[in-house]
């Protein structure tokens, strides 16, 4: 079974694939290479590398959010 990290969570089965899921939900799954890969970036912290494998990694908007007058430090 799987690492649970923040809503992420991954099972490997036994035909070799990797399903991703995100509370829940399938949010990918890799077969063949791509899930050894997979398998061998996941070490200390999953929740970092599920994240940029699924595409969760950044939406774009951390620029905008940074020059909200809020968010200036």
């Amino acid at each position: 079974m799987g690492q649970q990290a923040q809503g992420f969570r991954y099972v490997e089965r036994a035909d070799g694939s990797v399903v991703i899921t995100h509370h829940g939900r399938v949010a990918g799954t890799l077969r063949g290479g791509r899930a050894a890969e997979f398998l061998a970036a996941v070490g200390d912290d999953p929740q970092l590398v599920v994240a940029r494998w699924t595409g969760n990694h950044r939406r774009g908007n951390e620029r905008l959010a940074r020059q909200r007058p809020r968010n200036r430090g």
